[in-house]
């Protein structure tokens, strides 16, 4: 997969965008250094390409009930690709699950489930094992405390230095 050609502007928009979603045009415009139409078309144009795939705002959703955050290490017992994909299926469709992600190393994935409490993310596990989706073996670590969790991407730490 190759990487989007894109400029120093291009980035300073992305950086800009991600940290206030709700930016104006113009003020968009003055970050950016550009006038608002060459601007707004840049934009438009990392939207068409994919790069920004959607605006969103961010719930602080133990302000609005107190929730169970855990991470639940799988296993598979078969790692045919017709169990992954079975797995990935049902995962999908689970609303509690809320990322689900595909590691390498001792398991097999990695998920973030979030639950009113401890009690309907056990029956969540429950449920998940009962469907027989080829769960092997999961560990389960309940979030004490968040330290970190950015929305906003290092965008100029993760990309290569521009000429």
């Amino acid at each position: 997969m190759t990487a989007a050609k894109l400029d120093a502007i291009d980035l300073k928009i992305l950086d800009a965008i991600q940290r206030d979603g709700r930016i104006t045009k113009l003020a968009l415009a003055e970050q950016v250094g550009l006038s608002p139409t060459p601007c707004w078309m840049r934009l438009r144009k990392l939207e068409k390409a994919g790069i920004v795939s959607g605006y969103h705002a961010r719930i602080a959703m133990r302000v609005v009930a107190p929730v169970a955050t855990v991470l639940m290490e799988v296993t598979l017992a078969s790692h045919r690709q017709a169990d992954f994909d079975r797995f990935e299926r049902v995962i999908r469709d689970i609303p509690e699950i809320v990322a689900c992600w595909s590691v390498g190393g001792g398991v097999d994935y990695v998920l973030k489930v979030m639950a009113r409490d401890i009690d309907a993310y056990q029956r969540l596990v429950d449920g998940l094992l009962d469907r027989e989706i080829g769960i092997d073996r999961y560990f389960t670590y309940i979030v004490t405390k968040t330290v970190k969790e950015e929305i906003a991407l290092p965008i100029t730490e993760l990309l290569p230095v521009l000429p």
